[in-house]
């Protein structure tokens, strides 16, 4: 059983919009800090947008923060990523991220590829 399951990826125009979703299982999201993390060629995995099991606070990385919501469905056990006004280079494999909020299990996603262009 794969613990993280992203899907919604694909190739989107700039300007448009895509919604990426997490599906966790063997877990409970809950208990875990939630992320999403993307990584583009060439480049380190970079931190996009997190959410705080503790608090339900959420923060996001300094090129997405207008135009990205990370939310959680803590009864369906999904995580989700919204993003708009989509830029070329938000062109990248998308990771999701699931560590235990009070110890250092943690779980990561296969990917999702997010292409945009014209």
């Amino acid at each position: 059983q794969v613990p993280l399951v992203e899907s919604g990826g694909g190739l989107v125009p700039p300007g448009g919009s895509l919604r990426l979703s997490c599906s966790a299982s063997g877990f409970a999201i809950n208990k875990y800090h939630m992320r999403w993390y993307r990584q583009a060629p060439g480049q380190e995995r970079e931190l996009v947008a997190n959410s705080n099991a503790h608090d339900d606070s959420t923060n996001y990385a300094e090129g997405v923060k207008d135009r990205a919501t990370i939310s959680r469905d803590n009864g369906e056990n999904m995580l989700y990523l919204q993003m708009t006004n989509m830029k070329p280079e938000d062109t990248a494999v998308y990771y999701c991220y699931a560590r235990y909020a009070w110890g250092d299990r943690e779980y990561w996603g296969q990917g999702t590829q997010v292409t945009v262009s014209s």
